[in-house]
């Protein structure tokens, strides 16, 4: 269907903004989260790492960015590419710790606090983030992948008023001749039900 990869810019709209505030917060949190005693080691307000930059960063970034091809793109398949960019930014939320560990990789420092607050943190910047940016873009691509009713009327083009009137009616289709009391369809036994 030619035409139908337009979509309306509010089918991603609430989307793309919950991804956007999701991102920034993701990409901040490891900076403005010392002042609220909200941190992992270095626990220094805009103390910059490179264990920050590819584990929280970049995946912040992306998950914005994802969210704003979803807001602001009226084609389905930029704005699926921002949704799927926002899913893998968080899945490298809930991913990337564990496996920056295994590569030997840039690490985050340790969670601060009591086993409370420690479990509240990994909420907050990796685990918990990382689900609900998957969960929401995912939502969104699946808006997007339904191609909706009035996705196709808008794509049909319109016939021109001087068109309507010159064309000519449709044509009925020719009827069958009508058998009385006769099947118009024969059933058959196979000859392996016939034989069990």
């Amino acid at each position: 269907m030619p035409g139908t990869m337009r979509v309306p810019r509010s089918r991603g709209a609430v989307s793309g903004v919950l991804l956007v505030l999701l991102g920034l917060w993701g990409a901040l949190v490891p900076f403005a989260g010392p002042y609220f005693d909200y941190a992992y080691t270095p626990a220094n307000a805009w103390n910059f790492t490179t264990g920050r930059l590819v584990l929280e960063v970049l995946p912040g970034l992306g998950a914005a960015l994802g969210g704003l091809l979803l807001l602001g793109s009226a084609n389905r398949a930029v704005a699926a590419f921002g949704g799927w960019l926002a899913a893998l930014s968080g899945a490298w939320f809930v991913l990337g710790v564990p496996l920056s560990a295994i590569w030997d990789g840039p690490t985050i420092g340790e969670p601060i606090g009591g086993t409370r607050q420690q479990f509240l943190e990994y909420l907050g910047f990796f685990g918990g983030l990382g689900v609900v940016i998957v969960f929401v873009a995912a939502f969104a691509l699946g808006r997007l992948a339904v191609v909706g009713v009035r996705d196709v009327d808008r794509a049909e083009p319109e016939a021109a008023p001087d068109e309507l009137e010159t064309a000519e009616p449709p044509t009925e289709p020719e009827r069958e001749p009508e058998t009385a009391g006769q099947s118009r369809f024969r059933w058959h036994r196979s000859e392996s039900a016939s034989t069990q």
